[in-house]
């Protein structure tokens, strides 16, 4: 990054120079400063996901007296995807635009009203409308990923971003499974007639992540808001190619973990207790993994292990439906939690790949007589702004995986037909990486110059 700027962007908390790439700046101080803003951010973004996944388990408190069908908590749970989603880009563009610190700060402290507004209208009477316009707060809470991803991806030099990017998204993924485990806690404890402790629990935290962002995170001052990359990006077949890629695998991930205690209770009959003791095994799962799909891509590279991933997901997903065919627990749970473990190796592999493309693609740029310095600006700017922009998307899947089990169990009374629409989905994604990133083009004076996408 440059090392201009701008009014403002001054004071102990902004970072006037950042080169990453440079070994030696990396060497003596970039890597001890990432390191602690990645823990912070982790940190924050944890909180972020615990209350994105808050009504997974407030459904799970909501019995007869609440006069809520099934179909009515599936489109309650997928709410808060479908507005997580679409706050993401406006959420990417104010790391730049505030910093990646006071973002962190600010967006933590947003995370007050849903949790709030929860505590309040949780109790038998609330009307559906309510309940819907309150999850829809939550939503805030999807954000949060994509500002800290965005913020950590410009720390980070593009040998590292993989692990990075994945431990970060990891340690924010596995605030699902955690709050899912508090939620069984507060049931065994004080039964399923006392959501508001869960809520008492995460408002502190709350609390402490904004302080903590506060006092040990920095932001960066060459890091601009770019509305220009922004509509650049959009424009760029790869930030489709790979939405659709990540609704795959993040839209798997987050979709299953919202509804997976609604299919236990649904298919198999399990009280809210007995599927509060299941919920969280494939999340946690699926948020552990993550960081090693990063660490493999950066290896093996990011599209090798995305290809095999789905059809591995595709052989989970044939599992699944089979075992949702002759309701055999067992057989599902073995299956359910295998795909949440590629859905979490995949999301690694994956959001390697995003700056992988456009660092290939800076090799052009430098063919055609760019420096190398602006452009690997270039390529951060442009990666950067496709993280925002691919995760909303991607976030969209869960959206699509709720709904898909809304319409399964009104007309089918089951899971099956959805699962079957999943396995079709992962053998479309197998397909599309292959195609476009593995399979090598015929050598032509056109190709010849492509980027090398096999290798990315």
């Amino acid at each position: 990054m440059d090392s201009t700027t701008t009014n403002g962007r001054t004071g102990g908390r902004w970072i006037q120079q950042w080169d990453p790439e440079d070994a030696e700046f990396w060497e003596a101080t970039g890597r001890r400063t990432a390191r602690r803003n990645l823990a912070f951010s982790v940190f924050s973004e944890h909180v972020g996901f615990s209350i994105w996944s808050l009504w997974s388990v407030m459904v799970l408190f909501m019995g007869k007296d609440y006069g809520i069908d099934p179909a009515g908590k599936f489109f309650l749970v997928a709410m808060p995807t479908l507005v997580g989603s679409f706050v993401r880009i406006p959420y990417t563009v104010a790391v730049a635009r505030f910093g990646g610190r006071n973002w962190t700060v600010a967006s933590a402290l947003l995370l007050l009203l849903p949790a709030l507004a929860a505590a309040y209208v949780m109790h038998p009477g609330t009307s559906y409308t309510t309940f819907m316009l309150v999850a829809a707060l939550t939503g805030f809470g999807g954000g949060n990923f994509a500002s800290s991803m965005t913020n950590i991806n410009a720390f980070y030099p593009a040998r590292h971003k993989g692990w990075a990017l994945g431990l970060n998204a990891g340690g924010g993924n596995i605030g699902v499974p955690v709050i899912q485990l508090v939620a069984l806690a507060v049931i065994a404890w004080a039964g399923a007639g006392h959501p508001r402790v869960v809520l008492g629990i995460y408002l502190p935290l709350i609390v402490v992540a904004a302080l903590c962002a506060a006092l040990f995170m920095d932001n960066l001052a060459p890091m601009k808001a770019d509305t220009g990359s922004l509509a650049a990006i959009v424009k760029e077949k790869h930030t489709w190619l790979m939405s659709v890629l990540y609704v795959g695998t993040f839209g798997s991930f987050i979709g299953f973990s919202f509804a997976f205690g609604l299919v236990l209770q649904n298919q198999f009959g399990r009280t809210p207790l007995q599927a509060a003791q299941l919920t969280f095994l494939g999340p946690l799962l699926g948020s552990v993994v993550r960081p090693l799909g990063g660490k493999f891509a950066d290896r093996f590279g990011g599209a090798r292990i995305t290809l095999w991933n789905f059809a591995a997901m595709a052989v989970a997903a044939s599992v699944v439906t089979y075992a949702s065919s002759i309701r055999s627990l067992p057989v599902f749970l073995t299956g359910f939690v295998a795909l949440f473990a590629l859905a979490g190796l995949g999301n690694g592999s994956t959001y390697k790949m995003i700056p992988g493309i456009f660092d290939a693609k800076a090799q052009d740029r430098i063919a055609a007589g760019a420096t190398p310095e602006d452009a690997a600006a270039w390529s951060r700017k442009m990666s950067g702004a496709a993280i925002g922009v691919i995760g909303a998307v991607g976030a969209l899947g869960g959206l699509f995986i709720n709904l898909a089990f809304r319409q399964s169990f009104l007309v089918a009374k089951s899971g099956t037909p959805a699962f079957v629409s999943f396995l079709a989905a992962y053998a479309v994604c197998f397909l599309l990486t292959w195609a476009v990133y593995l399979r090598r083009p015929a050598a032509s004076p056109a190709t010849a110059a492509a980027p090398a996408l096999e290798q990315v």
